[in-house]
């Protein structure tokens, strides 16, 4: 085996060895570049990084990125699901089950206006967990609810996942919203399902909300607190997706209409102080930066592993996977959702995914229909034990009662409908590219 193709092996080798060790992952993927591409290529790495960095952080699509999260912030600051969770709990709360419909829900409103898995999670667990736990939901079920409803919107527009797979395959930003709409709203629904489903089989670890606890409040009340707490969001949202798939603005454009809408939406509701603007501005900032310091890292290790033949090895290594191009596919999913347990969405991005796609793009494979598995698939990255964020967001808000046990419990039966998601996606393609073939994409 050639030099240049041992140093690739021990760059990958390398990088685990580092992330056993509890280096941050950023840094172990710029290590394992420096390293292992200096002993390749010598200075050549220091003349080629330069151009490479600077084509990330000045691609216009990325722009899209903090403003997308300036929009979810900026309605996560202004605690508009706290009184959306309420409404929508009266509503479905007479349902065995009913809350974590609900729950599931406001987690598909709140992924499609956030985007956010951490400011998701954290309230919902801050406003649900004790009411679940209260009610008699069990410890588990609560947990899982919370968790995979919070992740929804990695795979619901407007999506960072989808934004940086956009960039990575050479796609429009627009198409791949459009392919994910129908996967996630489908993953919603089996959520739902399963859990009035579970409400009707076991009604004890699911029971639904007093009858005198829901007279409370008047349906005429709850439908017009609904309108005043949901519809400015929605329509919020309806306006950036619709812009962006009909082909009305760029994603970028639509992105900045979306910040400046949320400021929009929280003023119209009396929650826009200069405080939550203030806060709204740094955790975006603050959250933009360590992804840019990811991807910036990532591109040390992807230069470096592309100079030293990597792309070769996992060529010869793939092209003898039976099955064909679903075969490929299949490979590359396995892998993704085994390096989910680990590491982050971000860093599988972009070690991962250039590396199939030249496979996946000789053998014809639909580019728009791989990005949307591999977002699904991404997706469960957040919920799988150890590493899950979603796990880590949850356990930093649960009652003390609530153990870590009981979390991870409570998110198996979830990945596993993630993984039938996904088999219906891989087995049925056009759930994935109806909508962008329909409006011409």
């Amino acid at each position: 085996m050639p030099y240049t193709e041992v140093l690739a092996i021990l760059s990958i080798v390398s990088f685990f060895v580092l992330l056993a060790l509890g280096i941050p992952v950023a840094l172990t993927l710029a290590i394992s570049g420096f390293v292992f591409g200096y002993l390749g290529f010598g200075s050549l790495l220091f003349s080629l990084l330069p151009a490479r960095i600077f084509g990330v952080t000045a691609n216009y699509t990325l722009i899209a990125i903090p403003l997308f999260v300036f929009m979810g912030v900026m309605l996560e600051k202004s605690k508009i699901a706290n009184e959306l969770m309420d409404v929508i709990g009266h509503i479905a709360g007479g349902l065995r089950g009913g809350m974590g419909i609900g729950i599931v829900l406001v987690g598909v409103l709140m992924g499609a206006t956030t985007g956010i898995v951490g400011a998701t999670i954290v309230t919902l667990g801050l406003l649900t967990l004790p009411t679940l736990l209260r009610r008699g939901y069990d410890k588990s079920l609560a947990c899982g609810t919370i968790c995979a409803s919070g992740t929804l919107g990695q795979l619901i527009p407007p999506s960072t996942i989808l934004i940086l797979l956009a960039d990575i395959m050479g796609q429009s930003v627009g198409t791949l919203f459009a392919a994910a709409v129908f996967p996630g709203l489908m993953l919603s629904a089996i959520f739902c399902i399963y859990l009035l489903v579970l409400g009707m089989v076991k009604p004890e670890m699911a029971p639904p909300v007093p009858l005198e606890e829901r007279m409370l409040q008047s349906g005429r009340e709850t439908f017009i607190k609904f309108l005043k707490v949901g519809f400015p969001p929605i329509a919020l949202v309806l306006a950036v997706l619709g812009s962006i798939i009909g082909g009305i603005a760029a994603p970028t454009e639509a992105a900045s209409m979306g910040a400046l809408g949320s400021i929009l939406v929280a003023a119209s509701l009396g929650r826009l102080t200069w405080r939550t603007l203030v806060n709204t501005i740094y955790a975006t900032g603050r959250i933009t930066a360590a992804m840019m310091f990811v991807l910036v890292c990532a591109q040390v290790f992807a230069l470096a592993f592309r100079g030293l033949n990597g792309e070769k090895i996992v060529h010869d290594l793939f092209s003898v996977v039976p099955g064909g191009s679903d075969g490929l596919l299949i490979s590359m999913l396995a892998l993704i959702c085994l390096l989910g347990f680990f590491i982050e969405w971000i860093e599988i991005s972009y070690i991962v995914v250039p590396l199939f796609i030249p496979l996946l793009n000789a053998a014809n494979v639909d580019p728009v229909w791989t990005a949307t598995l591999i977002a699904v698939v991404l997706q469960t990255s957040f919920l799988t034990p150890p590493f899950g964020w979603a796990l880590f967001y949850l356990r930093g808000v649960a009652p003390p009662e609530v153990t870590t046990v009981d979390i991870y419990k409570g998110v198996v039966p979830f990945i596993i409908l993630q993984v039938f998601a996904t088999a219906i996606v891989f087995y049925f393609p056009k759930i994935a590219t109806w909508l962008p073939d329909a409006i011409g994409w």
